[in-house]
């Protein structure tokens, strides 16, 4: 299943907000390693680089099309990227900061594996990280259900759609309590304002529609998505804005975490 860059940065003023509000969380006066791990196409990790111009910045991908843009398109002197597959991935000694945006959710059990992450993180360092808190929305719930239609099950090929795919903020509280960590966990919902013809179709082709993209041919994808766009479209229903153009209100909820290790566990 291959990332399109330019696909996911298509609504990067949307995507990119949690990451600064996140991040601005992070009171690391002088880190001497920062890791961004799921960095996409790289333009959030060179503004980890700019904010700490004297730290190793590693902006770290498993899609290997995401870490070509990026070092393509981000240089700096403190800043290099690679391809590291998370689940096998370990903090290296002297990691300050480790940042997580918007990449846990793709991970089967990500709680068990953020749990040895901080298990791995030295006092003194952060974790921050990210996850839509989203799955049980119109625009994931639809979906499922038009997967589970008996007409689209044969031809997904034993696809699973999660609707668990992250856990509630309280889980991820305790979960960084019970290793060391004075933390700070909330949720925001974000009233984004979409534009254009089948905005949220365009939004979640991006993202959580690609595995199903992935699985199905030119033809059954295409039907697949028109058949999808009518839910949605019911579902999140334009209205003519003050300017005559076409908005949609597409309520996105994410969780956040932030937290410095105090003590080892």
């Amino acid at each position: 299943m291959k990332w399109n860059p330019a696909k996911y940065v298509q609504f990067a003023s949307h995507r990119d907000r949690p990451f600064f509000e996140l991040t601005q969380r992070i009171n690391a006066d002088a880190p001497r390693k920062v890791v961004d791990l799921g960095c996409g196409p790289g333009p959030l990790t060179a503004a980890l680089a700019d904010r700490w111009p004297d730290a190793h910045v590693s902006g770290l991908d498993a899609s290997a099309e995401m870490i070509g843009k990026a070092a393509t398109d981000h240089q700096r002197p403190n800043l290099a990227f690679a391809e590291s597959d998370a689940t096998t991935w370990t903090p290296e000694p002297g990691t300050d900061v480790l940042v997580s945006n918007a990449m846990l959710q793709w991970i089967p059990g990500h709680r068990e594996l953020m749990a040895g992450w901080l298990d791995e993180l030295e006092p003194g360092a952060w974790f921050a990280a990210q996850v839509p808190g989203n799955f049980g929305a119109p625009s994931h719930a639809l979906m499922r259900d038009l997967a589970a239609r008996p007409h689209w099950e044969s031809r997904l090929k034993g696809l699973t759609l999660r609707k668990d795919a992250t856990a509630e903020p309280e889980t991820y509280l305790r979960l960084l309590l019970d290793y060391g960590f004075e933390a700070d966990v909330w949720e925001t919902t974000y009233s984004q304002i979409l534009r254009g013809e089948d905005p949220v179709l365009e939004w979640v082709r991006g993202t959580a529609l690609r595995p199903i993209l992935s699985v199905l041919g030119e033809q059954d994808a295409q039907e697949f998505e028109a058949e999808y766009a009518d839910l949605v479209r019911e579902a999140y229903p334009p209205f003519t804005g003050p300017e005559g153009d076409q908005l949609t209100v597409f309520p996105f909820r994410r969780i956040f975490m932030v937290g410095q290790k105090t003590a080892a566990r």
